[in-house]
């Protein structure tokens, strides 16, 4: 009997860079292609390789404008990963003004519970972060709406000092998929500094995600996500959103500072 043909590569469309980070031009659905792709792979023996994922979104760019170390980490984190997709509409409107280019969105939350649908009970997933409870009621609300393995829980609030320790509780889980939770910045460098001893086939920087897998938090209406424009609604609705509306007004006036300059 003929051994099964391997399935032939995925073609990604070529890396883009938006003011100064990379950015993959990938629809959702080629998006969880090759996310599934790096779990498949995994499952061969000796190839377990670890990656890491980075929505993008105006407030990441803004904070690695800030200065300090955590902005240098925080820009390396993003340039060093293996997928960095557009999260929000500010992304696709920037990439617009100064590219040229019309970039799909391939944001965190829709990510996460695409790659639980697909696989459902073959998918191992770590859930790290959100305030303590958070995490454990993500992981069981999970499981029970897309039959996921629950790898593992720990809460985000833990320091640096402890990186170590629940760097290897992941690892040692054997988890294909870690949903990493402590904020922007944090969550990514996490994910980047650790990668290696984590070594899980995809580990994604989700924010709040955790929180709406919960319960604790909703997703914007539909048309504000089919529009794009979900940022709004969170700000509007939402007072401890309003801080980040400075952060979108300035990444407003750095695109257009941008695109005067080009012009």
């Amino acid at each position: 009997m003929a051994a099964p043909s391997s399935a032939p590569p995925i073609r990604r469309p070529e890396r883009l860079e938006l003011l100064g980070h990379p950015l993959d031009p990938v629809p959702l659905d080629l998006a969880l292609d090759i996310l599934s792709g790096w779990i498949g792979e995994s499952r061969s023996p000796g190839s377990r390789t670890p990656h890491t994922v980075v929505t993008l979104n105006p407030e990441f760019i803004m904070g690695c404008r800030a200065g300090g170390p955590m902005s240098s980490e925080f820009t390396q984190a993003i340039a060093h990963a293996d997928l960095v997709t557009a999260d929000g509409v500010g992304i696709v409107w920037a990439a617009r003004q100064l590219l040229g280019a019309e970039v799909p969105r391939a944001p965190g939350f829709d990510l996460s519970a695409g790659l639980m649908r697909r696989h459902g009970a073959n998918l191992k997933v770590f859930f790290l972060g959100a305030k303590p409870g958070v995490a454990e009621v993500a992981a069981q609300r999970s499981h029970e709406e897309y039959g996921i393995q629950v790898a593992g829980v720990h809460n985000g609030y833990f320091g640096t000092e402890e990186d170590v320790r629940v760097a290897e509780l992941v690892r040692d889980s054997g988890a294909d998929l870690l949903l990493t939770a402590m904020g922007a910045a944090r969550q990514e460098i996490f994910n980047e500094y650790w990668r290696e001893v984590l070594n899980v086939p995809v580990m994604i920087g989700v924010g709040g995600v955790l929180d709406v897998l919960a319960g604790t938090a909703s997703l914007a209406p539909d048309w504000t996500r089919r529009l794009g424009v979900e940022w709004i609604w969170r700000v509007v609705g939402d007072r401890r959103r309003w801080g980040r509306a400075p952060a979108l007004a300035r990444f407003v006036g750095l695109v257009q500072q941008e695109k005067r300059q080009k012009g």
